[in-house]
């Protein structure tokens, strides 16, 4: 199909303000492009990110703002020059939403580190206008940025996988860790660990997760498949468990001390970086230059990587542990997020939702 000749209203719930607080807001789409895919949005995921955002913990919020970068939705209308998807298809949006595509990023397929890449939410689009997110009614979106959801995999299940599966397998696969025999820590079992966990575990490592109390044990290694538990607080088990890691994938959104981990780490080991954290950390030299270990970081993945991923996921029949709600419970999902009460992870029902109380 054609582009539309008009812009669509629609209804999303947006922060007007740094309470971050949601409600009901209506804005207009641009119309359906040549290359542009518009979808209706089915579910949409709630990721911390979103915390940073609505409440401008990071001082670039915008508002008002419809947040929600983890989105599945059924394409309704595609632009002339759309050859990937056709109407019906279930599709997935993820963090990113536009890129300038002629950087070296963009043309080695990793549009994610384009200096000009353009955020779902909170950024401004090619045409001057605020681009919104996905707890809203409906999406428009190049199709470059949009990713088939397998066949079989539910739209609930696939929303999380787009950000939160995604942000731990692209290092995985960069970082030459997707082969079987490694030993892998998980530190933090929130919503990019648990998944993390999951992963790790499908490629065949032994997976040990690290956590600031015992709280989460059982779950992790009853429920998540995790072979070993290390609290960071006990110094002793701490110790035992020096120099005994290939990599940590390090997904804990708050300053926190770097050394305890970085000696958990063998020669060349690794800790990657994966929360989004506002202020500096700090560790010692010593702790990376007396075995070589690196301190680095990933952000999301490629849009090939997504493709890639959803299949992996797919053939391993991995799936994340989610809480469905409505839209009107989104406030309080966000209130408890910040609390770490949720396993593992918000998803809204947004086609089945009230948007208009």
């Amino acid at each position: 199909m054609g582009s539309l000749e008009t812009e669509r209203e629609i209804v999303g719930w947006a922060a007007t303000d740094s309470t971050g607080h949601l409600a009901p807001y209506t804005y207009s789409l641009r119309d359906t492009g040549p290359e542009d895919v518009f979808i209706k949005v089915i579910s949409c995921g709630i990721c911390h990110t979103d915390i940073h955002q609505i409440k401008n913990d990071l001082g670039m919020s915008h508002y008002p703002m419809v947040p929600g970068h983890e989105v599945v939705g059924e394409v309704v209308e595609v632009g002339s020059d759309v050859t990937k998807f056709k109407v019906g298809d279930v599709v997935g949006v993820g963090v990113i939403v536009g890129s300038c595509k002629n950087c070296n990023p963009c043309k080695s397929e990793l549009e994610q580190y384009c200096n000009k890449k353009i955020w779902s939410y909170n950024d401004v689009y090619t045409d001057g206008k605020p681009t919104q997110g996905g707890f809203a009614e409906s999406m428009v979106i190049d199709q470059k940025f949009v990713v088939r959801i397998p066949d079989g995999m539910s739209p609930e299940q696939a929303a999380p996988l787009l950000c939160a599966g995604l942000t731990v397998y692209s290092p995985l696969k960069h970082f030459g860790l997707k082969r079987s025999g490694l030993r892998g820590g998980i530190l933090g079992l929130g919503g990019v660990g648990h998944m993390g966990v999951k992963i790790a575990k499908a490629m065949g490592h032994h997976v040990t997760v690290i956590s600031s109390s015992d709280k989460k044990r059982e779950e992790a290694l009853e429920h998540l498949g995790a072979d070993e538990y290390l609290v960071s607080s006990d110094v002793e088990s701490m110790q035992k468990a020096a120099d005994q890691l290939d990599y940590i994938i390090d997904t804990v959104p708050v300053v926190h001390p770097l050394e305890p981990y970085l000696s958990l780490l063998k020669l060349d080991g690794k800790l990657i970086l994966m929360g989004v954290i506002g202020a500096p950390l700090q560790f010692v030299t010593p702790m990376v230059m007396l075995g070589r270990k690196s301190i680095t970081g990933s952000f999301i993945g490629s849009m090939k990587e997504t493709e890639e991923m959803l299949e992996f996921c797919k053939e391993k029949g991995l799936a994340s542990m989610i809480e469905v709600i409505k839209m009107d419970y989104i406030n309080t999902a966000f209130e408890r997020l910040e609390k770490n009460d949720v396993r593992y992870r918000f998803v809204v029902d947004v086609a089945g939702s009230k948007l208009i109380p």
